[in-house]
Parts: structure tokens; sequence; C-alpha cells
């Protein structure tokens, strides 16, 4: 009996087995059923038909109907469930998405939360150290700057309206009143140590600088506090300061000289003037306010910024000082406390420009007010033009300092002393020249010809005032020339002064200025003048007749003196007796009348040569046939035996 295939039901492909006897696949062509790729199963049906086709072409003949509807179900079903697994697959990495995306939300999450948990928490350690280590340890420093961070913190949530900043808020405020108590105490103790008397206040200082967050931590979160202790600072320091330099001022003036000029001690003023009963005796040595000496040293470099003077060491030594060498270390003990006070206040109270600029002068104020006070009794009261000018070098030199530094705190200061001093030297010169154009050299007493205090050019002055200066000290020298009743006097005086003031010129001046030249030709001019002169008393017969003869030469006229046999004699045998004598007496007599050397000795070589020439024109005029016949022209000294003598007379200096 033949199956009914009609009613047999649908094979469905997960049922089958394939493995069993049912269903055996045999008459299949395995190699071509092998090779289908997996990837073709999920093609379209036109491939899936073309391959039940080949597949019902290797199936044997007794079961195509059968094989071909059991392989279409098993198809169909294959194909639902890919179609499934494909969906589950879109679904998986959609979820695989969002499960990432969920990942990285709550790392950034947990990112952020565990800053605000670690801002938040306050720990154990740090409540330890601020509570009770000293504040000088290196973890109190450390701790503060976690506290400083998480005050600030705290405030930035409280801003947000956070409310876990609530939690931490008291512990962390405790803590702030903790720490700001233990570095008020720390650094008032520290302030309050200067004032103990000989403390070095620049160690504390340093001491300070290394805690300079300690203030910033109170400008940042009490600035009661911080207020007070820069307040207290100031106080302190002032005080400090002033009492310093009031000491050390006071002390200073009693190592200065005793002789300071006055009113009477001007150039022009007599020495003879009379005085009160009660009126300060002159100084003994005048000059010295009228010459400038070693004072010009004080602004040497080595001396400029060398130590300061220690008075009590110079009252032991017996010591004494021009005021400018006591203003110079006076001045510089403020410029470097001045420049060192800048520096730390901008340091530790952290300010800059004109805040710093005022807060220097809350500290400083009153030091430099004594200062300005100081000097303005000393300058209304002041006659010494030359201490006066080297105060306002010392100052302006100062002041470059300060820039150099790049410090201007004292800039204002400077400024207002040289206010102080131009004026006053100002003044005083022009004393000085008023008192030369109304001076009576009658009245200066006894003169001789050595070189005038007064003559004296000052140091180089301002170029307007210095030339009017010259010029009434040139004038002031001829009037007191004129004093003497000789002619030789008035020379050797003139010689001296000019001699004097241009040496003064030259060491200050260049040597092709006008004034050096113009007193290089009065010099000249005088010392050619004095030559004759002195050659002229053993001589003059001599020179007269050559002068007399070659005037008449020039004039074909020398036949006139044709009849002076006896007067020629006369000077050939007065000179050849006498030359010896008299050029020895000519030279010791100019080395006493001058007083530099080398200024005689060129005036004694002068001489001499002048001398020779002479001597060699008179040698010419009794060569002239007029007077060949005279018996006594060979009684005249060989020129050049003269001139081998008279080199032995030359002053060796």
């Amino acid at each position: 009996m033949k199956p009914d295939t009609d009613a047999m039901a649908p094979l469905n492909l997960g049922d089958l087995d394939l493995t069993t006897d049912e269903f055996i696949l045999d008459e299949v062509d395995s190699k071509s059923f092998s090779i289908i790729p997996l990837t073709n199963l999920f093609s379209p049906p036109s491939f899936l038909l073309s391959l039940f086709l080949s597949l019902s072409l290797s199936l044997s003949p007794p079961f195509p109907s059968l094989s071909l509807q059991r392989m279409e179900g098993m198809l169909s079903g294959f194909q639902s469930d890919l179609s499934s697994i494909s969906s589950e697959i879109q679904t998986l990495q959609q979820q695989s998405v969002s499960m990432n995306m969920r990942l990285k939300n709550r790392q950034a999450v947990r990112s952020h939360l565990s800053q605000l948990v670690d801002e938040l928490v306050v720990p154990g350690a740090m409540i330890q150290v601020i509570l009770e280590s000293p504040v000088t340890e290196q973890e109190f420093l450390e701790q503060l700057h976690e506290l400083n961070n998480k005050i600030n913190f705290a405030k930035e949530l409280s801003f947000r309206e956070t409310l876990a900043c609530s939690d931490i808020q008291d512990i962390v405020d405790r803590l702030k009143i903790k720490a700001v108590t233990k570095i008020r105490e720390f650094i008032l103790q520290k302030i309050y140590s200067f004032r103990k008397p000989m403390t070095n206040y620049q160690i504390p200082q340093n001491t300070l600088l290394k805690y300079r967050f300690f203030y910033q931590f109170l400008l940042a979160n009490e600035r009661t506090v911080a207020k007070e202790i820069r307040d207290e600072y100031v106080d302190t320091m002032s005080k400090i300061y002033y009492s310093y330099f009031k000491s050390y001022s006071g002390r200073l003036l009693k190592v200065q000289y005793e002789e300071v000029a006055d009113k009477d001690d001007l150039m022009g003023v007599e020495d003879t003037a009379k005085k009160g009963f009660f009126s300060k005796p002159s100084l003994k040595s005048r000059n010295t306010i009228f010459t400038l000496g070693q004072r010009g040293a004080v602004l040497s470099p080595a001396e400029l910024e060398g130590p300061i003077l220690i008075p009590h060491t110079a009252q032991r030594g017996d010591c004494r000082y021009p005021y400018e060498t006591l203003f110079r270390s006076q001045h510089y003990a403020l410029l470097d406390n001045g420049c060192r006070e800048f520096l730390f206040l901008s340091d530790f109270f952290m300010v800059a420009g004109n805040s710093a600029l005022d807060l220097f002068n809350s500290v400083m104020g009153k030091t430099l007010s004594l200062f300005l006070k100081s000097m303005s009794t000393y300058v209304s009261d002041c006659y010494d033009s030359i201490a006066v000018f080297l105060c306002i070098h010392i100052i302006l030199r100062f002041r470059a300092i300060t820039n150099k530094r790049t410090i201007p705190a004292l800039d204002k200061y400077w400024d207002a002393v040289l206010e102080l001093l131009w004026p006053r030297f100002e003044l005083i010169l022009e004393m000085n020249i008023q008192s030369i154009r109304n001076t009576d050299p009658q009245k200066l007493g006894v003169l001789d010809t050595r070189p005038h205090y007064r003559a004296n050019p000052h140091p180089p002055w301002p170029t307007s005032v210095g030339i009017l200066q010259l010029v009434e000290v040139e004038n002031f020298v001829l009037k007191m020339a004129a004093e003497f009743p000789s002619r030789r006097d008035q020379l050797i005086f003139l010689i001296n002064n000019y001699d004097m003031m241009l040496s003064v010129l030259m060491e200050r001046a260049a040597d092709d200025s006008k004034e050096v030249e113009g007193f290089q030709q009065l010099l000249q001019a005088r010392s050619q003048e004095f030559i004759e002169e002195i050659l002229s008393s053993p001589f003059g017969g001599m020179i007269a007749f050559v002068k007399e003869s070659e005037a008449l030469t020039e004039k074909g006229q020398l036949d006139r003196l044709k009849n002076d046999e006896a007067r020629i004699t006369q000077l050939v045998r007065g000179f050849s007796s006498t030359w010896k004598q008299s050029v020895e007496a000519l030279s010791q007599d100019v080395m006493r009348s001058f007083t530099n050397f080398k200024n005689g000795t060129g005036i004694i070589q002068g001489a001499l040569t002048q001398l020779i020439q002479y001597y060699h024109g008179f040698h010419k005029v009794l060569a002239q046939p007029t007077f060949r016949s005279l018996a006594v022209r060979s009684e005249l000294i060989n020129l050049h035996h003269l001139m081998v003598e008279v080199k032995k007379h030359k002053p060796n200096f």
C-alpha cells in the first residue's frame, strides 16, 4: 500500500535530524553542497531558488517532491531564524552604544564628584597640624596652603548654593580662626623684636620674608588682622628709623670741623674786619674754604659708596671731617636702608606702584622730614660754597645709584634736597663775587708776593657762574698787584697767582679751553716782562746799548755812536768781570721769588737764554765797521764759552 503523501505533515527544519537513518543525503553531491558560502544564505530569494533547483537535480529520483518540500520548509525556517538573529544583533549594538554612553557619563560624574569630595573632606592630618604644629614648621606652611585652597573652594560652592558646603563650613572656619590667631601672634612677635635695643632688624625681616605667605593668607581671609599687622609694622619701623637717624646725625655733627665758614669768610672780606665782642672768631686758615684740595675725594667711587663713618670711633681717634663727608655718610646710610626697606615692603606686603610708594612714605616719612629740616637749618647759615657744591654732586650720584637699582622711593627726597642746595650755592657765589668787586686791597692787611688764597678759582662751577667768578678774580688780582710799590714785586705777585690759577684750571678743564688759553697768554706775557726786569739791573747798560745800536743800524745812523768808545769799553770790561756773580744772584733771587719751582726754573732758563741773545747782539754790533778798530774787542768773551758757562747755572729741577 502506498503511503499517503498528501496527508504527510510539512517538514520543519528544526525537527529534521540529518544524522538519522530516516533522512540520508548520501545521494546529494556533498561537494556541491559544502561549497555554498555561508554569506550566500543571506542572499535574495532568487539565489535560494537556484539553489533549490540545483539540489533537486542532485536528489535521487524516487523522492523529488518530498525532498523539495522538506528543503523549502527547512530553508524558510532557517531564513526566519537568521532574520531574528540580525534584529537581535542590531538591538545588542544599540544597547552597547547606550551602555557605553552611560559609562562615560558615570565616569565624568565620578571624576567631578571625587574632586568635589576631596575638596570637601578635611583630613585629620590637616586639623592636627594647624592646631598643634608651630608656624615655623614646613608642614604647617604646606597645610596652610591646603586650607587656603579649601576655604576658596568653599566660598566658590557657597556662591553656587551647594548644599554640601554647609557640611564642612564650620570646621573650615574654626581652622581658619586658629591659623589666623597663630600667624598673628608669630608676626607681631617678630615686629616687637625690632624694638629691642641694639637689634639688627634685618634678621627678623629676612625671617618674615621666608613666611610671606602668612600675610597673603591673612589678606585673603582676615583683612582686619592684616591691616593690624601692617599698621603695627609701619608704626614700629617708622619710630626705629627716626630714632636711629636722629641719633646718628647728632653724633656725626660732633666730629665735624669746629671751624666753619660764616658770613665774614668771603673772598673779598678783609681779614682785619672788626667783629663784635660776642662774634665767633674767624677761621685760622681761610684758604680751606676757597680751595678744593683733597675735599673732592669724597666723590671718588671708593669713598662715595664706602663704609659709613662710625662717630664714636672717630671721636676716640680725635678725627674731624668737613661737612660734605658727614653728609655723604648720612645719606649713604639713608640710601642703603631706604632701598632695602622698599624691597621688603613690596615683597612682604605685596604692593607695587603708587601703593608701594605710599607705604614707604608711611615708614620713612618722619625720617625724611628730619633730614630735610636738618638740611634747611644748615643751608640757611652756610657760607662754604665748596661744601654745598660737593653735597649737590653727592645727591646727583646717589640718585643715579637708586635709578640703577630701579628704586623710585627716594626720588622725591633727592629733588627736595637739590631744591634746598642749588639756590644756596648760587647765593654764596654771588656773595663772594660781590665781595671781590667791593674789595679794597689797602684793607687786606700785609701783602706779599706769594699766591693769595682769594685768587684761587673755585672748583668747576656751572660755566656761566664760573666764568663770571674767574673774571672777577682776575680783576681782584690786578688790583692787589697795584698795591706793590715796585714793578718787580708786582710782576712776581701776578706770575705766582696766574700760575696757581692756571694749574687749578688745567686740572678741571680741557687744555684747549678759552679760560686756560687766556691765562697761559697772561702768564707768558708777565714772565717775559719779568725776565726783562731782572736782566735790566746787572746788564741794563749793555741791553740799552744793543737796543740803541740795532735801532740806529736800521736807520743807517750807527756812526752816531762812533765816539762812545769809553762807554763800550766800560760795558765790555764790566760784563766780563761781573757776569758770573750776576747770573748766580739772578738764579737765587728767582728761585726765592716763585713758589712753583717748575715755574721758577722756566723763568731762569728764559732769562739766561735772553742774556745770551743780548750778548750775541752785542758781538754783532761791535763787529760792524764803525767799531772794528776798537782795541777792547779783544776782551769780549767767546760766545760759545759763555753758553757753556751759562749752562752750569741752570737749576736741575
